[in-house]
């Protein structure tokens, strides 16, 4: 059989098979629900249109008379944006478009639960050649930074957002001009008894435009504001920037040649005076002798900042019981200096904060309740298998709370590694989905920036929080009576009061501050 008849064989079995079936095989980590919604998304809106109680589709045309279908034409249920850690957004497109045509470009899904995502950085610029799979922006929405790339090759004809804007999902992002044929264009009907290969009826939106919209001209958002606000026609006026961009200048140059003006309150002197002004010379009025701002100033919360609001919100609504603790390092701190000296990996700096991640382990193995969570829905306390420990992180862009995975099943060494991958990820916001979710207890290092003690919040699911304090040199008696400095750290552990009570939290508390004191105890337990 040829390949084009395989392609054919493979296509109507699989068209003639249970939506819901075809749909979870293709998006198997969704609920079922969520993966037919993805499968049947491009035929909203159009003629092709599930039928019957298990929603079997209908064939396409060529299929449907017994035929193959040509190799070189595609039959896609989507086309997809990746990304690069390969996870996989639908632009809804539903075949690839002819040459001649605007792609207009949306915000895919780029996660469970997030419905918008702030644009952080362009690529490209308006006018610009991309090819395919290149770059075109960065975008971050509550739980990680994404970057999108191009599905088609072609020229850049507009971008609608700027850095910074909160984007929605399925907002378009920009508009690519195809310039070229990438794959021949199906057949695409409404009625399977009428075939023409020329038209697609879709009483949808259509994700690319017609050849005569596709004539615009480059220009950002304000210059379009600018040429409204004056009743131009931007098509008329000839713009002097980078692949013939109208700029701001070029609108000004053209109502004075036209002897325009503006209906509203902004003159045109103004406007040219505020352009001809250098930058540093744009201070804002103070009104105050000494020439400072005390002017109050709003801040518009974005990225993890938002998601910390969220975060902290739900928080605020469970119950939580707090629980102090002091814990003797003495011997802890004789162990890390003793791997530091040994240590001849310059790329490897030991520190206190995995030791106390991997007895923090050990201890939840004999106190699983404390690596939990709690559904409401149907009121059930949920035992995590792994222990996903979660590490709280200040970076520029917020705070945000990665976790390395597994813990019960790594070394110290591993932990290290895997801790400072994550540092390294999100000082420089390169944080991925897969970093951020699946945590099942939580540690906020206070200490490293001062703290001696904290009354942390729940990162919610999470049945369980600890604050760790610095590590500081007090006055404490030996058991003769003898004093001395001892190294000494405050922690405290919150918990969810629904599911945790009290003597709970102190017995694992105790254990674990056994295995700090006493380190040699883990060599006992590590397997």
């Amino acid at each position: 059989m040829s390949r084009a008849g395989v392609v054919g064989m493979v296509w109507r079995r699989m068209w003639r098979c249970d939506v819901t079936t075809v749909a979870t095989r293709c998006w198997g980590r969704h609920s079922r629900q969520e993966a037919t919604h993805r499968l049947l998304r491009p035929l909203q809106g159009t003629d092709w249109q599930p039928v019957g109680p298990s929603h079997p589709l209908p064939l396409p045309p060529t299929l449907a008379r017994g035929g193959s279908l040509p190799f070189s034409k595609k039959y896609l249920l989507t086309n997809f944006y990746t990304t690069k850690s390969s996870r996989r957004y639908s632009s809804q497109a539903w075949v690839d478009p002819p040459a001649g045509a605007v792609i207009q470009v949306p915000l895919a899904q780029t996660g469970e639960g997030i419905a918008e995502c702030e644009l952080l950085e362009w690529f490209v610029e308006e006018g610009e050649n991309v090819e395919e799979f290149q770059r075109l922006c960065e975008v971050q929405s509550d739980k990680a930074t994404i970057e999108i790339t191009s599905r088609y090759k072609g020229k850049i004809q507009q971008i609608l957002f700027a850095p910074g804007d909160i984007v929605k999902v399925g907002e378009t992002l920009l508009k690519i001009f195809v310039e070229e044929n990438q794959t021949s264009v199906p057949e695409c009907v409404g009625d399977a008894n009428h075939i023409d290969s020329n038209e697609c009826k879709s009483n949808g939106q259509s994700p690319w435009l017609n050849e005569e919209i596709m004539k615009g001209v480059l220009s950002t958002p304000s210059v379009r504001h600018l040429v409204k606000e004056y009743g131009l026609d931007i098509n008329d006026i000839k713009g002097t920037g980078r692949n013939g961009r109208v700029l701001k200048e070029d609108v000004i140059s053209y109502t004075f040649s036209k002897g325009i003006s503006s209906g509203s309150s902004t003159s045109l002197s103004g406007i040219m005076e505020e352009l001809s002004q250098p930058e540093e010379e744009k201070t804002p009025y103070t009104g105050t002798m000494d020439g400072r701002c005390y002017d109050d100033k709003k801040i518009q919360l974005r990225g993890f900042h938002r998601s910390m609001v969220k975060s902290m919100t739900m928080a605020a609504t469970v119950p939580h019981f707090h629980y102090f603790e002091e814990i003797n390092c003495d011997a802890l701190v004789k162990l890390k200096a003793t791997f530091q000296d040994d240590n001849i990996d310059p790329n490897i700096k030991h520190t206190y904060l995995p030791f106390l991640i991997k007895s923090l382990s050990l201890a939840l193995d004999r106190h699983p309740l404390l690596n939990s969570s709690f559904s409401q829905e149907s009121n059930e306390v949920i035992l995590k298998g792994s222990h996903n420990v979660g590490v709280a992180m200040a970076t520029p862009f917020g705070l945000v709370v990665p976790n390395i995975k597994k813990v019960q099943s790594l070394s110290i060494l591993q932990i290290t590694k895997e801790l400072s991958r994550l540092q390294q990820m999100a000082v420089n916001n390169r944080l991925n989905s897969e970093d951020i979710s699946g945590g099942t207890i939580t540690l906020s290092n206070i200490g490293a920036i001062g703290g001696k003690i904290g009354s942390p919040l729940l990162n919610l699911p999470e049945a369980a929080i600890v604050a760790l304090g610095r590590i500081q040199k007090l006055p404490r008696f030996k058991e003769d009576g003898t004093l001395y400095p001892a190294s000494i750290i405050n922690v405290v552990v919150g918990a969810d009061h629904r599911i945790v009570d009290g003597a709970s939290v102190a017995r694992f508390c105790n254990e674990w501050k056994l295995l700090i004191e006493k380190p040699e105890l883990l060599l006992l337990h590590l397997r």
